[in-house]
């Protein structure tokens, strides 16, 4: 049985549902992974002015581990611990990119494709770490792993094009 897909009620019923749901961005029925991946950009814009890279990871990490609540709540209330429309991990983890890349729109456009075909595709160990760890945590992890996937595949393409 395939759990319904959440709409607005479900994402405002709770903190932890408003926050999993990326503030709303999981209530597409397309896409909502990339949706909330896109959501990183604008809270990138608000945040980034005050802080630099390691201030960026720090506030990351923050909503990695606000993350690991908010999605466990909300996996528990809808009854599948990783819905698709829980997209809180791909706005964290992307949010982590962000801070590590380039300020310059080609490598951030990059980094968003990347991080997305990683997400998507979930190469080993990608899927190994969303099959071993369960819970909030387990769904945050595996975006993570996606994210450093990316960045790899984005240095190596400096390194070549430099």
């Amino acid at each position: 049985m395939i759990a319904p897909h959440p709409g607005l009620k479900f994402a405002f019923a709770h903190p932890a549902h408003f926050i999993a749901l990326g503030f709303g961005a999981g209530v597409s029925r397309i896409a909502p992974g990339t949706v909330g991946t896109l959501i990183a950009f604008p809270l990138w814009w608000l945040i980034r002015p005050g802080y630099g890279p390691a201030g960026m990871l720090l506030i990351a990490a923050v909503l990695f581990l606000i993350g690991i609540w908010a999605c466990e709540r909300t996996g528990r209330n809808l009854g599948v611990g990783d819905h698709s429309a829980m997209c809180w991990d791909e706005v964290v983890a992307f949010l982590a990119m962000l801070a590590l890349l380039p300020e310059e729109p080609l490598w951030q456009v990059a980094g968003f494709v990347l991080f997305r075909a990683f997400d998507v595709i979930k190469p080993p160990p990608i899927r190994n770490l969303e099959r071993q760890f369960k819970g909030g945590f387990g769904v945050m992890v595996d975006d993570l792993a996606a994210a450093a996937f990316a960045m790899v595949a984005l240095a190596i393409a400096r390194r070549f094009l430099a």
